[in-house]
């Protein structure tokens, strides 16, 4: 019987878990849960002892990956995945899958909710401004930009949209201007909703002569890795530029700078919460233990990332 464990320090909610069960139990799998855990030795030896395994943000490292001897998958309940160590995934022969799509429309939301949030005054008095009207730029057009695309039509804002990936074809189909380049991108946007993945072209990208291009009342928005902004640059940006501002789903290694040098002008989520919504919770949880039944019973890889 295989045996599949969802291992999570930050739970799945109960409602997930039991759909979850049941999906597993119809597959005439084993369910095993490690809720709240608190040594990384705990997954390291939940790791020994199965055949898949579920996680959110848990870091699956290369003593994870080693210590599985019978393990044959890890899905990540998410779309990001840098928290799992593809290369020594691929050497222990471990295929690894994200869920993506399932969280897309939480972190889209978090993105306008957090730019609402700032335009308002982080709702104290005082006059504030609108988004309707103003150009939003889409730096990676996947699945949560086009999420990001949609709500800012609503609000009647000019989409511009760069994604070296996508044919424009894909981005004008939803309403959106397809870009030819990232400095264009930024040159043309007052506003900037970043959903680049963090991996070695990517890190530390969004720099200074970037930055520097965007219009004058500039706001950035990264609900993407906090690794693709290139700290010590954008400080220095909003040192000379009373008129930009940040806004993240995750706080920034020098917060504490940002913080004490931009109050009114920076706003972090204390933790990565774009998913944390009820829906994508259970979404994600579901999408993950199907791609496990799907990929034992049909041999589906679909999802794989490694």
């Amino acid at each position: 019987m295989k045996k599949v464990t969802v291992a999570t320090d930050k739970p799945f909610a109960k409602e997930a878990v039991d759909k979850i069960r049941d999906i597993i139990a119809d597959a005439d799998f084993e369910l095993a849960l490690l809720e709240k855990y608190t040594e990384h030795q705990q997954l390291v030896e939940a790791a020994q002892n199965t055949d898949a395994l579920i996680i959110r943000s848990d870091k699956v490292d290369a003593q994870v990956l080693r210590a599985g001897n019978r393990l044959k998958i890890v899905v990540r309940a998410g779309a990001g995945y840098d928290n799992v160590d593809l290369s020594a995934a691929t050497e222990t022969g471990v295929i690894v899958m994200n869920t993506p799509g399932q969280n897309s429309n939480a972190v889209a939301e978090l993105a306008f909710g957090m730019m609402l949030f700032m335009n308002r005054n982080r709702l104290n008095s005082g006059t504030g401004a609108e988004l309707r009207c103003k150009k939003l730029g889409i730096h990676a057009f996947g699945n949560v930009g086009k999420f990001v695309a949609r709500i800012a039509l609503g609000f009647g804002m000019d989409v511009y949209a760069f994604d070296a990936f996508v044919p424009k074809e894909v981005i004008e189909k939803e309403g959106v201007k397809a870009l030819d380049s990232v400095e264009e991108l930024y040159s043309m946007c007052q506003y900037i909703s970043l959903h680049i993945p963090a991996n070695t072209e990517t890190k530390a990208s969004i720099n200074y002569n970037l930055l520097n291009m965007m219009p004058h009342g500039a706001t950035l928005v990264n609900t993407a890795r906090k690794e693709v902004i290139h700290e010590d640059d954008l400080l220095k940006i909003m040192e000379e530029r009373p008129d930009f501002r940040y806004l993240s789903d995750i706080e920034p290694s020098k917060k504490a700078e940002f913080s004490e040098k931009f109050a009114n002008r920076v706003f972090f989520t204390p933790k990565k919460m774009g998913a944390e919504t009820g829906e994508a919770n259970i979404n994600a949880g579901v999408a993950a233990a199907r791609q496990i039944v799907n990929f034992f019973e049909n041999g589906d890889e679909t999802f794989r990332v490694n």
